[in-house]
């Protein structure tokens, strides 16, 4: 019987210094793919030189009126965008909740490493930006 030994690494976003080495630290395993996929969510349409198919219009979408059918389109958007370019994890549920009030979009996105059976969850907060 093998046991799954593969680790996943990416840089720290925040470009803070390891303490001993001095290097940009590195994120590992969960915590990477959490990034990733937040990382991927606020990606802007075309904004990634060589790679304009990811992205998504998500950030226009935040000015549109806050209606159950923004909501849905935003799932969808997340749903595909996941589906299409995160292949470490499989999607197990995106859920959607519209504040108008707040003037934000929550987003909480259930997934699991693959390989691996415990779900993670995101929490992400959309709000408009100028």
């Amino acid at each position: 019987m093998s046991r799954n030994t593969r680790i996943f690494s990416d840089l720290d976003l925040n470009f803070t210094s390891h303490p001993v080495t001095g290097d940009v630290s590195m994120r590992y395993d969960e915590n990477a793919i959490k990034a990733s996929v937040k990382n991927l969510i606020m990606t802007k349409n075309y904004e990634r030189k060589f790679h304009s198919e990811i992205g998504t219009p998500i950030s226009g979408l935040l000015f549109d009126l806050a209606t159950p059918l923004l909501g849905i389109t935003i799932q969808r958007v997340i749903t595909d965008l996941i589906n299409n370019f995160e292949p470490r994890v499989k999607l197990i549920n995106v859920r959607v909740d519209v504040s108008p009030d707040n003037n934000s979009v929550y987003v909480t996105v259930i997934f699991n490493i693959l390989n691996t059976q415990r779900p993670i969850t995101l929490d992400v907060v959309l709000e408009r930006t100028r």
